[in-house]
């Protein structure tokens, strides 16, 4: 979920095509959050094989990294590591919040409300250990990166980005702006239309960059002031201050320069140590451990594992394949994809 300082940002739309070429990092459990919430049944159900296995996840990895790939983009997909202690709360609220849509979902079904089995489904949002292990096992067929993070998966492309190692950070959060990331890029596999929350009509949706430098100079404000506003309104790490949303934290972090004057300004004392909170922001875990190769994809197994074992139609399999494999040039050269590696 993150740190909701959305309103407070500029964001650019832009075009896929301005990350032709481009090497970028996937927050791969909020891109496979986002895939799980989408791709489901009129009566909110996922995709699953005939064996009772969710396969929502694996339709968005395959089809819609595969229409980024034809655009030039070259995805490195990062996986999130053991939580930070402070995020247990947070992760149990999650879970509760969760077992609730599920329950409801379920009653929905029940008695045949199917809005509301819609509605509740794509929240009931379930990713276990084998989903994880299936959708890296994909990736891996794939030919893509995938990179196991220490921690959090936006905090290690953060990092990544800062160093040079990766152009951007794909993800709907923002909290990556808070690690770091010079280069924030949203709706990039869920553009088009989108339901809005809690309503009944749809919402054009468009790639957009945010550039953290720019947003800085344009607030006023450091950084290290930026995460003094998510350290207000609240944080996977910690809960909000009362009656503080972002345009009062941004006007409380430009009057005071100490954020212990800014909790003396507020009345609110926090059961938590902000200086903790800052300090996982600014020196986020990070591994420079990591490879970042691309090679062919394997078509045997891809097959194999999607259509073999999970039951997806060997046609859609195939179209994507020829797609990941790339036409060969007019003239009957090399092949746009082994170019592109």
């Amino acid at each position: 979920m993150g740190t909701a300082i959305g309103e407070l940002v500029v964001k650019e739309e832009i075009e896929l095509g301005y990350l032709s070429g481009r090497i970028v990092g996937i927050d791969s459990y909020n891109i496979i959050y986002q895939f799980l919430s989408s791709i489901r049944g009129p009566d909110g159900t996922p995709l699953m094989d005939a064996e009772g296995n969710v396969t929502s996840h694996l339709t968005g990895l395959l089809y819609r990294t595969t229409n980024l790939m034809e655009k030039g983009v070259k995805p490195v997909f990062v996986f999130d590591g053991k939580p930070h202690r402070l995020k247990e709360k947070t992760l149990e609220e999650r879970r509760k919040t969760r077992t609730d849509a599920i329950e409801k979902h379920e009653q929905a079904l029940r008695e045949g409300n199917l809005e509301d089995a819609k509605k509740f489904g794509s929240r009931a949002l379930r990713l276990s250990d084998e989903m994880i292990s299936g959708a890296k096992k994909l990736l891996g067929y794939m030919g893509l990166p995938v990179i196991e993070a220490p921690s959090d998966g936006e905090a290690q492309i953060s990092q990544m980005c800062a160093r040079g190692a990766l152009f951007g950070c794909i993800s709907q959060d923002y909290d990556s702006l808070l690690f770091g990331t010079p280069l924030l890029l949203r709706n990039i596999a869920v553009s088009g239309k989108r339901k809005a929350p809690g309503r009944n009509f749809y919402v054009d949706v468009a790639p957009e960059k945010i550039e953290l430098s720019k947003n800085l100079e344009a607030l006023g404000i450091s950084r290290e002031k930026l995460i003094w506003i998510a350290i207000l309104i609240g944080t996977d790490f910690n809960e909000k201050f009362p009656l503080i949303g972002p345009k009062k934290a941004l006007a409380l972090v430009k009057k005071f320069n100490s954020f212990g004057e800014i909790v003396k300004e507020t009345g609110f004392e926090p059961g938590f140590d902000y200086r903790e909170i800052e300090e996982i922001f600014l020196n986020p875990p990070y591994s420079q451990d990591f490879k970042i190769e691309f090679q062919l994809p394997d078509r045997e197994k891809i097959l194999d594992f999607l259509v073999s074992q999970h039951g997806f139609s060997s046609i859609r399999v195939e179209s994507a394949l020829k797609k990941l494999e790339g036409k060969s040039s007019e003239k009957g050269g090399q092949s746009n994809l082994e170019k592109w590696f």
